[in-house]
């Protein structure tokens, strides 16, 4: 999610419409040489599949983001346990749907501890909380609004089932007024999560920010 912040990233508490990481980067320091096959492989692959968002579209990638202070627009497949490099969780691309990076997600549930995978440091993945994510349609003007989401807690206070949403949930929750109003409202599960750049970024792959985008 590039990012749930954003999906931008990792703040220690959340704005509207990001999520707080609940473990941070631990690693921030310059790419290996294991690192750099990595990134030169998911960059080759990945451009040349889903080089725009109509393409991650085609493949079952759905927007629910708008785009952060990044300049990067996120899009998910729900594919929370990234088998390998060819599978992200998430694809992001700028506001012209050219291509930026990716989120890769591994779940908590089965990683209690930083994933060690690819031969990327295990200090750059990051952990998201469970939460719920929604989309909603104004039934007058047809404009979808993003980033909209609230904790697993809040949700199942309101008799809410995070395994399977349902948008009256969210119209208990107060979050909406109808619930024909919802295009998607989906699980974000508590999951370990690693952005990349394919785009070729000055600051390095794995950094937040990539002067080379301009939102």
């Amino acid at each position: 999610m590039k990012r749930l912040v954003p999906l931008a990233l990792f703040l220690a508490l959340a704005a509207p419409g990001t999520a707080r990481a609940d473990k941070a980067a631990t690693f921030h320091g310059p790419t290996n040489a294991s690192e750099n096959a990595f990134v030169s492989a998911i960059a080759a692959d990945l451009t040349s599949r889903y080089p725009t968002a109509a393409d991650a579209q085609k493949a079952g990638y759905f927007r629910y983001t708008t785009e952060d202070e990044t300049g990067a627009i996120s899009y998910a497949n729900l594919q929370w346990q990234s088998a390998d490099v060819r599978h992200p969780s998430q694809l992001w691309y700028d506001k012209n749907g050219q291509l930026l990076g990716a989120d890769y997600s591994i779940l908590v549930s089965r990683s209690p501890s930083r994933p060690q995978l690819w031969g990327v440091n295990p200090g750059r993945w990051v952990e998201f909380d469970g939460h719920m994510h929604w989309v909603t349609k104004d039934p007058a003007t047809g404009a979808l609004t993003y980033d909209q989401w609230a904790w697993d807690k809040a949700f199942v206070a309101a008799g809410g089932n995070p395994d399977h949403p349902s948008a009256a949930t969210l119209v208990a929750m107060k979050k909406v007024d109808e619930t024909g109003n919802v295009v998607t409202v989906f699980h974000f599960p508590a999951v370990w999560d690693l952005i990349v750049w394919v785009k070729a970024n000055p600051n390095g792959a794995f950094a937040d920010k990539n002067p080379l985008v301009q939102p």
